[in-house]
């Protein structure tokens, strides 16, 4: 089991240092890249968000490079939100909603239009949950602006770190099991953040 823990660390090391050299050559234009491509992702699911950020911490560092990813990440989250909130979703509902076989979609979209906002902040804080899905779903919906948007800046907090965090500590994360412990912590942080900002604004 070491033995196989040990390769296994060796490897991720071997990974980290060539990723390393990789930043290094590429300098600010792969940082700047990646900001767009970070916008992008919550539109097009098939792109590594988690890539992505990792290059934006390891050009900027970790507190500049958090908040940049963050910014971008929700922007695109908004411009995909406005997208198919203003250019489909009428005719989503007219295709899919309006007709007598709609009653299953009409079921689902009343649940997203429902949900609240503690859970949707949950959700988009999980880092595996596709971005673009949440945000074509919420667009297609009657959900408000507001109430999403709140939900992307306090999700997405813990999201960016996520994958920020693991993206640079990859091997120190492997070693010390700790460190995935804190990440259950900010989901719960997420919970309780949610539930006071839901509590003063009643975005539900």
């Amino acid at each position: 089991m070491n033995i196989l823990i040990g390769s296994i660390s060796e490897v991720i090391s071997n990974i980290s240092s060539y990723t390393e050299s990789f930043l290094n050559s590429i300098g600010i234009w792969g940082a700047i890249f990646s900001c767009l491509l970070i916008t992008v992702e919550s539109i097009l699911p098939f792109l590594p968000v988690c890539v992505f950020i990792t290059l934006v911490f390891y050009s900027f560092g970790s507190v500049l490079g958090f908040f940049i990813s963050w910014i971008f990440t929700c922007l695109g989250c908004f411009l995909s939100f406005t997208l198919f909130r203003s250019k489909i979703k009428n005719w989503f509902e007219r295709k899919f909603i309006k007709n007598k076989s709609g009653d299953k979609i009409k079921r689902l979209m009343k649940r997203i239009d429902n949900i609240s906002l503690s859970s949707l902040a949950i959700l988009v804080a999980i880092p595996f949950t596709p971005a673009s899905v949440v945000n074509v779903a919420a667009g297609l919906s009657n959900m408000s602006s507001k109430k999403f948007m709140t939900a992307m800046l306090i999700g997405k907090v813990f999201m960016v770190y996520f994958w920020g965090y693991i993206g640079t500590t990859l091997l120190e994360c492997l070693k010390h099991p700790v460190y995935l412990v804190r990440i259950a912590i900010m989901l719960i942080l997420a919970y309780i953040i949610s539930k006071i900002i839901n509590k003063h604004f009643n975005l539900d």
